[in-house]
């Protein structure tokens, strides 16, 4: 992922420092820990495992600390789950009792893994470095990849200036979703003066809605949702990920 070979140089420490005080926390399903509960808590949903999470959370540890790709990462932990039993689709039964036919390994869920994790942890890692130098550069710009992966509602983003301490931040400070891969960039007053740009201000931008978890379950939660104010579009990152992250974490 040529994306997050570039996050490596920006404070690996503090990714490494952030990814290490998660404790290991079981879920059935990933929306069991809701939001702001995956800040201090490592899951893997239908890892029921004790060996197994430790041996997911040893290659993504080994991962950060020594800037693997996500090639070296499958490499090294597919066989280790393969021989464990832990892959392919099997009929597997719930804490509840409930026997359910699921997918645990592949190849599909291992980028998953790697790329939520990783994304996650690099930008914990410049949120605290971006918070620690608000005084030069307050002024924080969304940044899409912008190629044919990227996703129309985080490309309606990319370019939206606001200040460090805006609202919007405290919801759509990236990532936004399941492999989103955008990032903020730190802005001083002459880069904006420059660029002509006028900050935005997300008052009346904000919103809450319902938005479907689980069919399964048929169980909805609120979702902050922006309303762009030149074209009125709606615009919510993925279910579960209207959170910031690393706000709150000062201790890394």
């Amino acid at each position: 992922m040529v994306e997050l070979k570039s996050l490596f140089k920006l404070a690996p420490a503090l990714a490494i420092k952030y990814f290490k005080k998660k404790s290991n926390t079981f879920t059935w399903d990933w929306y069991e820990l809701w939001q702001d509960a995956h800040k201090k808590s490592f899951t893997v949903a239908k890892v029921m495992r004790e060996d197994i999470l430790k041996d997911i959370r040893s290659a993504l540890d080994k991962a950060l600390e020594e800037g693997k790709t996500f090639q070296s990462f499958q490499k090294e932990l597919k066989p280790t789950l393969q021989k464990k039993g832990w892959w392919g689709e099997q009929i597997v039964v719930d804490s509840k009792g409930n026997s359910e036919k699921v997918q645990l390994g592949s190849m599909y869920r291992l980028k998953t893994i790697y790329s939520v994790n990783m994304q996650t942890a690099y930008m914990t890692g410049r949120y605290k470095t971006q918070m620690d130098n608000t005084d030069n550069r307050p002024y924080w710009e969304y940044v899409a990849v912008m190629d044919s992966r990227t996703r129309p509602e985080h490309a309606m983003l990319n370019g939206l200036v606001y200040r460090y301490d805006d609202p919007f931040w405290r919801s759509f400070y990236p990532p936004n979703g399941w492999r989103c891969r955008c990032r903020v960039n730190a802005l001083s007053e002459r880069n904006v003066k420059q660029k002509r740009i006028t900050p935005y201000n997300s008052d009346g931008n904000l919103s809450q809605e319902l938005h479907l978890v689980s069919k399964k379950s048929g169980e909805y939660k609120p979702v902050t949702v922006y309303t762009d104010p030149l074209t009125g579009k709606r615009i919510a990152p993925d279910v579960g990920w209207s959170h910031n992250p690393a706000s709150g974490l000062n201790e890394i």
